[in-house]
């Protein structure tokens, strides 16, 4: 019998160095950092005759953008409900009755996501327009007498903001709904619980870190979507993100654009904030 061979000693496992983080840390210096604080910067010009806060007076000041300010967070609070009402039932049957098929309902709900903004917007046009295929549908049952033009009206807006942002209230809504255990729902039917209550105190509480993380996902990208208020709804809605794409097309006022862009980047700031607050609070309690 040959003799038994040595194992060779494990070498001990070590974490990287510092050094390793120094490309991320490069990369996000150069294309991260050093564009806010250059956009910082010249929405705060020395040189200003109103004072270096002179852009954000204006903005927080005049009534006229004070209002653009409010429509913006108005757009975006609407489409963030519409989201999380389309979304959460579409989340719920993926993860609880699709089965199989979960898989197809994935692929649907993520395939919107490859394609451009631009052309889903454009789609909506040819649906909306006043010789579009939703005219004519209702036009040949009889439901109108003549067609309209859904597509410049403030509705086809939040139509087109629902259908590019709705993935992503599916998507945090099916994650956390999948670690939700089926046993609690099952015990809550045992003792005695309807359908409606069930979902009402188990799955809907524990489902909330989703709902939370998708609204705060719609809400900040819709404060900073504009194509779809190009595209659609006739210029009835007018955004703050619009108005920056507005500043540097047509008046090209860099300063007034980047403290437009420096408030709703505060916006965004205090959503997260505020989902940081909620989510830890919640996991506490737990």
């Amino acid at each position: 019998m040959p003799p038994p061979v040595p194992r060779r000693g494990l070498r001990p496992y070590r974490l990287a160095g510092p050094s390793w983080c120094l490309p991320v840390v490069f990369f996000l210096a150069v294309f991260f950092v050093v564009p806010l604080a250059a956009n910082l910067l010249r929405s705060a010009p020395a040189g200003e005759a109103g004072g270096v806060l002179f852009y954000y007076e204006k903005l927080l000041t005049d009534g006229y953008y004070v209002g653009i300010l409010l429509e913006t967070l108005k757009v975006a609070l609407v489409a963030t409900l519409a989201s999380l009402v389309v979304g959460y039932p579409v989340a719920y049957f993926m993860v609880r009755h699709a089965g199989r098929w979960n898989g197809v309902i994935v692929f649907f709900v993520v395939v919107p996501l490859l394609t451009s903004i631009i052309m889903r917007t454009f789609g909506w046009r040819v649906l909306l327009s006043r010789r579009g295929l939703l005219n004519a549908g209702l036009l040949d049952w009889g439901l109108i007498t003549r067609p309209t033009d859904i597509a410049e009206t403030s509705i086809a807006v939040y139509i087109g903001l629902v259908h590019v942002l709705v993935p992503f209230m599916v998507l945090s809504i099916s994650s956390v709904l999948q670690g939700v255990d089926v046993r609690l729902e099952e015990t809550a039917r045992v003792l005695g619980a309807g359908r409606l209550r069930t979902f009402l105190h188990v799955t809907l509480p524990l489902s909330v870190d989703g709902i939370v993380t998708g609204c705060i996902l719609v809400f900040v990208v819709t404060n900073g979507s504009f194509l779809t208020m190009l595209l659609l709804g006739g210029g009835k809605i007018n955004t703050l993100a619009l108005l920056i794409y507005q500043q540097f097309v047509t008046t090209q006022d860099v300063g007034f654009a980047a403290a437009m862009g420096n408030v709703l980047m505060l916006v965004a700031a205090l959503c997260f904030g505020m989902q940081y607050w909620l989510l830890r609070r919640t996991g506490i309690r737990r």
